[in-house]
């Protein structure tokens, strides 16, 4: 290793959020308290909030990191979530790095740690991005091959992951597991053990002022941040984590792609949709933990800003809610049944879904994209 070359963690800690300023963008408009309340309704929680403020205050584009495995067919929440998401950060002046973990999927033996396929995974899911509506103009979205990018900087990036190896011992990198899916009981290989120390080095090396991932991505996360403590880094990535959608079926913490009952995918055809809604778990005038209410909440009120339901004058006729807080009242008095919410439910998510299962059938690349991911085995 050259010796003149800057040690990975000095390099790490004079990235700051005082940053030349990049060009305007429309969200110059928008007042600090405007472009904050934007970005912080991303996350389920955010770590800190003080500093989320003094970045956007400082800094007029901040990044803000997002990385998927390749890993099998895509969700609604993966699909639908991330783009709404996305859309909200670049509205509020944000550069989204999207990073495609094609390497991580490698190592986390998805689709058999065949690269090849994990690639061509990797292009259908940009395609459902851009079907579904993720605003990609301007720039503001960046996707980024984590094999190319590595491939291409690798002076910079090795070190990195050697100098985060170097000051954690193995069992605090053991309990960053459940970022690949895996817990700590798991039989783990020697590559899923570099995991965590490279998705750490991920966010220093893109250069990322917000991590925007889901909760399960949380350790690590915050492993990155006290990596900042041990470099005397000031300013810290802040940690904005997303709500984790449950699959459909009772007791399903989390979609499954290896279970097609317990999620929607984002090319399934209406009649799946309507059918996986009909069997989908909603006991009524329970709304804490209904996966149907989640959907409403975290995908169709953002989405259409509304919720309609259409019934009979005898069910109480039509009504139309604008928040959740007044279907879940409804919901809990039993004045909404779970008759009167699959099917406005499912009608909303298939409206949702039309544009990209359109561009699958009409765009011969999309098609064959898809028509190979259909015939990979996913594996856990």
């Amino acid at each position: 290793m050259d010796e003149t070359a800057i040690p990975p963690s000095e390099s790490v800690a004079s990235l700051s959020v005082s940053s030349p300023p990049p060009p305007q963008t429309s969200s110059s408009q928008m007042s600090l308290e405007e472009r904050f309340r934007i970005v912080r309704s991303v996350g389920e929680e955010c770590i800190q909030e003080d500093e989320l403020l003094n970045l956007l205050e400082k800094k007029p584009q901040p990044v803000c990191y997002d990385g998927f495995e390749p890993s099998g067919r895509m969700h609604i929440a993966q699909g639908v979530m991330k783009a709404i998401n996305v859309n909200k950060l670049t509205s509020a002046g944000c550069k989204v790095k999207i990073w495609i973990a094609d390497w991580f999927a490698q190592l986390n033996n998805k689709m058999g740690g065949d690269l090849k396929k994990i690639k061509v995974v990797g292009e259908y899911l940009i395609e459902i991005w851009k079907a579904v509506g993720m605003n990609l103009e301007g720039g503001q979205v960046e996707f980024l091959w984590s094999s190319d990018e590595i491939n291409s900087r690798a002076n910079e990036y090795w070190p990195l992951v050697m100098d985060i190896a170097r000051r954690n011992k193995l069992p605090r990198i053991v309990r960053c597991c459940q970022i690949m899916g895996r817990n700590e009981q798991d039989e783990l290989t020697a590559a899923q053990i570099f995991y965590p120390c490279m998705q750490c080095a991920d966010i220093f090396f893109l250069k990322a002022d917000i991590c925007q991932l889901g909760m399960d991505q949380r350790k690590v996360n915050v492993l990155a941040r006290e990596y900042c403590d041990d470099i005397k880094r000031k300013n810290k990535p802040i940690i904005l984590s997303h709500h984790m959608l449950p699959g459909l079926q009772q007791g399903q913490e989390k979609m499954s792609k290896s279970d097609p009952s317990s999620s929607i995918y984002m090319e399934d055809e209406e009649a799946e949709v309507n059918l996986k809604i009909r069997k989908a778990y909603c006991p009524p005038q329970i709304a804490a933990g209904n996966p149907c209410l989640e959907y409403i909440k975290y995908i169709i009120l953002p989405w259409f800003n509304e919720f309609k339901v259409e019934r009979s004058p005898q069910n109480g006729g039509d009504k139309i809610y604008k928040t959740f807080e007044e279907l879940a009242v409804d919901y809990e008095s039993g004045e909404l049944h779970p008759g009167d919410v699959k099917p406005a439910l499912a009608k909303s998510l298939n409206k949702i879904l039309q544009p990209v299962r359109d561009h699958f059938k009409n765009d011969a690349n999309a098609r064959e994209l898809l028509r190979r991911v259909k015939s990979y085995k996913v594996t856990k």
